[in-house]
């Protein structure tokens, strides 16, 4: 039986789109600095995470957190 485990850009990748999900975005961004998580490209990574989003979307979100966060 073969066993097909995730490499760890896959398993990095999972978290930040988890973390970016739950996290504030300034909170998401400090995270990604702290942890220097740089490697590979950027605009590639911003097109996959927020692929699905729109300005109008994200700035429901933002709303809806700062919101919540009161």
């Amino acid at each position: 039986m073969k066993v097909d485990l995730p490499t760890e850009q896959q398993v990095i990748k999972e978290g930040l789109k988890i973390l970016s999900a739950h996290m504030a975005p300034v909170k998401f961004a400090r995270f990604v600095v702290a942890c220097q998580l740089g490697e590979g490209d950027y605009l590639l990574s911003k097109d996959e995470i927020f692929a699905d989003e729109t300005v109008d979307s994200l700035y429901e979100k933002v709303r809806a957190f700062e919101q919540g966060k009161t």
